[in-house]
């Protein structure tokens, strides 16, 4: 299901509050942005246990239970899960990754609130959750009465939101402050090869592993870790981070003039997250029309060529990441900057081409 509309996080309570509880809703979202944790705080805000089934683990029978006989005449049982006397948050995680038998056997309870004979206490309330198919995920198409016995909601990552949460969790410091400088790096989307990928859940995994091996952990074992949770191009990325965090070493000194570009075959990973801090404070600093360049911006200007010359001198690749347009093409640096590095470097400029 394509969204047309997405919300973030900090959004769901306030739209469940007035969604939730007078209809079914599913949640829509890639894989690890959160979408269990948020229904269960959401439960818990009301005071509502919140009782999980996972789709891909039911069988119909599961859901529509055994029967008895009773004075002649057979009687199904729902299970002890949902046959509840109190009112509670039925969350039906992974919905559309269940057979479609056992989609057909959501059906009454989604919609009616019951299953046989039994009825959903008032005050309950029923939400589903899945992946997209386009995020290489576990997904089977719903049937349109499924469909249409839902309020569909699309959820993006925030890393606004997902911010200030880890602030609240104890989410480790590396983690939150590396975010914080590269917040396009909290979700990527899912490869179509088996290999890690940066989400939420992973950053959250990530942040665990620093906890347990401490201060200490050694840059063998980070680097495992590290390309063991996250997005190949993030996993470089943030251990180059780490060596500055450990060094004292960023690219304030390296624009001051008081250090170099790491030229050791052994620091790329260092050189590149350098790189990309580089291209961040240029896309800050430099403005768009170059007649608003002042005269101390442009002793920046002058710095940053001589810079990315120097760059370009160790690692061409590296130095075209800084000039590269967005994965839309567009360029993000001004055009009278470009023109003005194509003049200085033209090999640099034509590699971006």
């Amino acid at each position: 299901m394509q969204a047309a509309v997405t919300v973030t996080p900090a959004q769901i309570p306030e739209l469940l509050l007035g969604l939730a509880t007078v209809r079914p809703v599913f949640l829509w979202g890639a894989p690890g942005i959160g979408k269990s944790s948020l229904v269960r705080r959401f439960a818990d805000s009301l005071g509502l246990e919140c009782v999980s089934l996972l789709g891909t683990q039911l069988a119909p029978e599961d859901l529509i239970g055994v029967p008895q006989i009773r004075d002649g005449r057979s009687v199904f049982c729902p299970p002890e899960a949902i046959a509840r006397d109190e009112p509670y948050c039925l969350f039906l995680d992974e919905l559309n990754a269940a057979s479609p038998d056992v989609q057909k056997a959501f059906y009454s309870l989604i919609l009616d609130r019951r299953i046989g004979s039994y009825e959903l206490p008032a005050g309950s309330i029923v939400i589903g959750a899945g992946n997209r198919a386009t995020d290489n995920a576990l997904a089977r198409p719903i049937a349109s009465a499924l469909v249409n016995r839902l309020t569909h909601v699309h959820l993006q990552a925030s890393a606004e939101d997902w911010l200030v949460w880890a602030g609240e969790h104890g989410i480790h410091p590396w983690v939150t402050d590396y975010l914080t400088d590269r917040p396009d790096h909290l979700w990527s989307q899912p490869p179509k090869t088996e290999e890690p990928f940066s989400t939420p859940r992973s950053w959250h995994m990530l942040s665990d592993a620093l906890h347990s091996f401490g201060p200490g952990i050694d840059e063998n074992t980070l680097q495992v870790v590290v390309h063991g949770t996250l997005t190949p191009a993030h996993a470089v990325s943030f251990c180059g981070y780490a060596k500055i965090v450990r060094h004292t070493f960023g690219i304030e000194a390296i624009l001051k003039g008081d250090a170099s570009w790491p030229s050791r075959l052994e620091d790329r990973d260092l050189l590149y997250y350098l790189a990309e801090a580089f291209r961040g404070r240029l896309v800050k600093e430099l403005p768009r029309q170059k007649e608003h360049v002042s005269p101390s911006l442009r002793q920046t200007v002058y710095r940053s060529k001589s810079l990315l010359v120097q760059l370009a001198e160790i690692s061409v690749e590296v130095a075209q990441t800084v000039i590269a347009d967005d994965v839309d093409g567009q360029p993000v640096l001004p055009a009278w900057f470009l023109v003005e590095a194509a003049r200085d470097m033209p090999r640099l400029v034509e590699a971006r081409r």
